[in-house]
């Protein structure tokens, strides 16, 4: 009997772009609205600032510009998914700016594919693989590999 994909079940699914992805829903904390992020000066881009939420103070990027895709707008649909990660002993909380959350979905091990082969220059540790549901592909994402950068992952060296 072969060993269940860990990368399969239920996944946030979000948009970025044209794009759709999709991380684990075991990792998302909450989903709030567009709010006022208090910028920190000296960051990179991508990091937006911080937001207090009930009292606690949690980092805010915006995975558009971590991911190497051109700055946009926000809109109406615009969320901020608050992540929790682990670090260490304690659990550690960060915002990202994500376009639109559109679903939730399961995906079992016979949706999931390797992600292919970008070749040597374009290292991708980020992505799990790709799915297709619904007629869709949606790109899994490694919430934590993409936290755990620095600057935009654009594939360069």
């Amino acid at each position: 009997m072969p060993a269940e994909d860990p990368r399969a079940g239920k996944h946030l699914v979000f948009r970025l772009a044209t794009e759709d992805f999709a991380i684990r829903v075991a990792s998302v904390q909450e989903i709030l609205g567009i709010m006022e992020i208090t910028s920190v000066p000296q960051t990179v881009p991508s990091v937006k600032g911080v937001i207090n939420l009930r009292g606690r103070v949690i980092p805010v990027i915006d995975l558009r510009l971590r991911l190497g895709f051109p700055a946009q707008a926000y809109s109406k649909q615009t969320c901020i998914v608050v992540i929790r990660t682990r670090f260490g002993d304690s659990d550690r909380f960060t915002g990202v700016i994500v376009d639109e959350v559109s679903e939730v979905v399961n995906i079992v091990a016979g949706d999931i594919q390797d992600t292919p082969d970008f070749g040597i220059s374009t290292p991708s540790p980020y992505l799990l693989g790709m799915a297709r549901t619904n007629d869709k592909v949606r790109i899994l994402l490694d919430i934590e590999q993409v936290l755990r950068s620095h600057g935009p992952i654009t594939g360069q060296p």
